[in-house]
């Protein structure tokens, strides 16, 4: 019934797992020294003084990466089952767990107004 938001879902979790390690243009320390991973930002040596801000950021990258996902994951479980509303409560939570990061990230809010205006198309 909802083939498109599931496989538009479906894509957005992929492309969550690949926040982190994909990556994009992130700067930091006082010279905003460009580090566009996790991995990047591993491999940075410990007296780097920005070091510690980038493996930071990246760290929280994963983690709004797994946040996101879990409410991500929910919304496929609802759209499957044909149930919009509930997919569309959990569509909201991937994309306000996924606010911090939305300027470079941009999945989940996109998804959220598409099943919106399902929602709104047929409740």
């Amino acid at each position: 019934m909802y083939e498109a938001l599931i496989q538009q879902t479906q894509e957005a979790l992929e492309r969550t797992s690949k926040w982190a390690e994909a990556g994009w243009t992130a700067r930091f320390g006082p010279r905003a020294v460009a580090v566009s991973s996790l991995k990047e930002a591993m491999a940075l040596p410990r007296t780097a003084v920005y070091g510690e801000e980038a493996r930071n950021y990246w760290r929280q990258v994963v983690l709004t990466a797994e946040d996101s996902s879990a409410y991500g994951r929910k919304a496929l479980e609802a759209l499957i089952a044909g149930d919009i509303r509930k997919a569309a409560d959990a569509l909201y939570f991937a994309q306000y767990m996924e606010k911090p990061i939305a300027e470079h990230s941009r999945t989940w809010l996109p998804l959220y107004g598409a099943a919106m205006e399902e929602t709104a198309a047929c409740c």
